[in-house]
C-alpha cells in the first residue's frame, strides 16, 4: 500500500519534467522538419536523431542550446516553457542546408 501511495505521489513531478517529446531528424545534412510547432508555456523534450554520417551540432542562440550530435546517433534536448514566438535554430557544420525554427505557440 505505501508503494502505491508513494508512486501516486511521484507521477506528477515525472510528469512535469517534460510536457511532450518531439523529434528532429537529420538527414543529408538538412533538418527534417524544417518546423516544429510546439505550445507556449510548456517543457518539452526534443529529440534528434541524426540519419547523417557525419556529426552535426543542433545550435540555437534564441533557445540559448548547442549540442553536437554525433553521426548515426541521437541527442535529446529539452527546451521550455517557451514565451509566443519563432525561435531559429542551424547545424553548425552544414550552416548552408541545415536550418529551422521551434514555433511556440
Amino acid at each position: 500500500m505505501k508503494r502505491v501511495l508513494l508512486a501516486a505521489l511521484l507521477l506528477p513531478a515525472v510528469a512535469h519534467a517534460a510536457d511532450a517529446d518531439y523529434t528532429l531528424v537529420i538527414k543529408n545534412h538538412r533538418f527534417q522538419p524544417t518546423e516544429i510547432a510546439i505550445p507556449a508555456g510548456r517543457k518539452i523534450k526534443l529529440l534528434i536523431d541524426n540519419q547523417d554520417a557525419t556529426p552535426e551540432e543542433f545550435d540555437s542562440y534564441t533557445l540559448n542550446r548547442e549540442k553536437v550530435v554525433a553521426g548515426h546517433s541521437n541527442a535529446t534536448i529539452f527546451i521550455g516553457p517557451l514565451t509566443p514566438g519563432r525561435y531559429t535554430f542551424s547545424g553548425e557544420f552544414h550552416a548552408d542546408t541545415a536550418q529551422g525554427a521551434v514555433i511556440a505557440q
